[in-house]
């Protein structure tokens, strides 16, 4: 974990205060495979009454938080930027790397064979990183939104939704998304454009929802007035709103790895998996013995 300094910094008692809550909440995190953004990291101190939830107090946060960094007080590792990112194709050094690489990596399509077809969609790209650690321990495709979905995405998801129920399964999307005037009614849309295009699609709204709000208590914000769909929200729910974000990362965790449960054949999956644990072993062992591999192949051709 690197605490790098590039610009030594005295911090007064109040920063350095803040700095050792951000290392210890960060330290925790980690320790249960979590990093954090910089909201997911503010809402860990609004949460805990140790900032109050204002965007003055978020910016003071992220001021600190990148005095911190460069000053090597706080690990770069800790704090993440999940809209940002360099993309590059995957090298090797060898055939027998790529073998070992594919053995760890290789999966068999085991929802191919489970009465329902399952994948998991979040209103924000910024959450993305919890989503793809529950969604990747259970397989499931996984979708950042981005707000409202585009509708050349949507149509493209109607027809792969199309595709599983011609394969004989019921298609479902797990959507979690803010408890705010459009956060709400993105839930709504998603189910109303997948029936508009012939899509049978069930949306499960799984977070975040007013008996979770009342459960964890995350921090609340005014709801947008100047949001088209402030007023119906605000009748229902009145003038507070939550952001998905406040919610703690291994709740999200648990949540979407829950609702992923309940629409699997455990049974099933246990045999596929089995299966797919036996193909992956052959794969293991050709990569160990790759000399001898590449031997009998180069001495037949």
């Amino acid at each position: 974990m690197p605490r790098i300094t590039y610009q030594p910094k005295k911090f007064t008692p109040a920063h350095q205060r803040i700095i050792d809550i951000a290392n210890a909440i960060c330290a925790e995190y980690a320790d249960q495979g979590f990093d954090l953004t910089l909201r997911q990291l503010y809402y860990q101190f609004v949460a805990r009454d140790l900032l109050p939830n204002k965007q003055s107090e978020y910016k003071r946060l992220g001021d600190i938080v990148n005095d911190a960094r460069l000053a090597g007080a706080l690990d770069w590792d800790y704090i993440v930027d999940r809209t940002r990112n360099l993309r590059d194709l995957a090298h090797w050094d060898s055939p027998s790397h790529i073998i070992g690489a594919v053995a760890a990596q290789y999966r068999t399509h085991r929802w191919a064979n489970q009465p329902h077809r399952v994948e998991v969609w979040v209103e924000k790209d910024a959450l993305i990183g919890v989503i793809a650690k529950a969604a990747e321990a259970e397989d499931v495709p996984y979708f950042s939104c981005r707000g409202y979905t585009s509708q050349s995405e949507l149509w493209g998801a109607a027809q792969r939704m199309i595709g599983y129920e011609k394969a004989g399964q019921k298609p479902v999307i797990i959507h979690l998304g803010d408890h705010d005037p459009s956060g709400v009614d993105m839930t709504r849309d998603i189910a109303d454009r997948m029936a508009l295009f012939e899509a049978n699609v069930s949306v499960e709204r799984i977070a975040l929802n007013m008996d979770q709000v009342r459960r964890y208590g995350p921090p609340p914000n005014p709801a947008k007035l100047t949001d088209s769909r402030a007023g119906g929200y605000i009748s229902r729910y009145g003038r507070s709103s939550w952001e998905l974000d406040a919610l703690d990362p291994t709740t999200l965790d648990e949540l979407i790895r829950s609702a992923v449960d309940r629409y699997r054949d455990r049974e099933q999956w246990e045999r596929d998996t089995q299966a797919m644990n036996a193909q992956r072993s052959t794969l293991a062992r050709v990569s160990r013995r790759w000399p001898a591999v590449e031997t009998m192949v180069n001495t037949a051709g």
